[in-house]
């Protein structure tokens, strides 16, 4: 992590965070904190945890034990959409639009929502001029302007990727938990989507959860390592890459791989 983000105050952090099913330990005493402006990158192979730590994150499951807190208040016990409310925001993996609707009527659905206008949206679409300007700047930012009329069950399936992230942003988080972007992105539509994960507002911590090391090491300053549940290490990109330890469990060595 570079200094400037490393001095920054912590918004997001898991406390001895334990999730256990019967007698199975998925998420095992889970230390991590994402700080302001953060672009913190969470891996681990197939089975190590990390959409469990994320469902603990949101609210989808309660903890077994451990605590969450969300910029120092603790947020262990507030239902999924409280969570949303104070700014802590998930894009989903799997595609989650209304297919009928255009990247438009859904940007201007969720910002009139967060303006407090409910289910009146429609009448002030194209009236209301800050919630037209901050449609129109999330559209440019995710490059859905060109498609913006289009029903969204018609994109292609990288513009939906965006969409997605556009949805998120558009509920003004300040953390966003972004959930593997490129996954299933065709080879020609990744490079726009790459480009605008990374031109994510500076002011948004991110928690990027990704199985694309490309990605990874293109994106993230600070990568935590998660396997059987556990943090096996966290550090810097190069630092991370040089572990022999990590290189065990991406390269399949057959070692045998210690909890750190």
């Amino acid at each position: 992590m570079n200094a400037s983000v490393m001095h920054q105050p912590v918004v997001l952090r898991a406390q001895g965070l334990i999730k256990q099913f019967g007698g199975i330990t998925a998420t095992d005493n889970v230390n991590l904190d994402l700080r302001l402006g953060a672009r913190h990158a969470l891996i681990g192979p197939n089975g190590a945890g990390k959409t469990t730590l994320i469902n603990l994150f949101t609210g989808v499951l309660p903890p077994t034990s451990g605590r969450i807190e969300l910029l120092g208040e603790d947020i262990s016990q507030l239902a999924p959409h409280q969570r949303v409310r104070r700014g802590l925001v998930r894009t989903f993996q799997i595609n989650q639009l209304f297919a009928s609707m255009t990247p438009l009527e859904t940007l201007a659905m969720v910002v009139s929502q967060q303006r407090g206008l409910g289910g009146r949206w429609w009448q002030k679409l194209g009236q209301d001029a800050a919630v037209v300007e901050r449609c129109e700047a999330l559209l440019e930012l995710f490059r859905l302007t060109e498609v913006m009329h289009q029903r969204t069950e018609h994109l292609a399936y990288g513009k939906r990727r965006l969409l997605e992230m556009a949805i998120a942003l558009a509920c003004e988080p300040k953390v966003l938990l972004l959930d593997e972007p490129v996954a299933g992105v065709p080879a020609g539509e990744r490079e726009e989507l790459l480009q605008t994960v990374a031109a994510l507002p500076a002011e948004v911590s991110v928690l990027l959860i990704e199985h694309d090391m490309d990605l990874v090491f293109e994106f993230a300053d600070r990568i935590t390592v998660l396997v059987n549940g556990a943090v096996l290490t966290e550090g810097t990109p190069e630092a991370i890459a040089a572990d022999p330890q990590v290189k065990a469990v991406y390269l399949g060595h057959g070692e045998e791989v210690a909890h750190g």
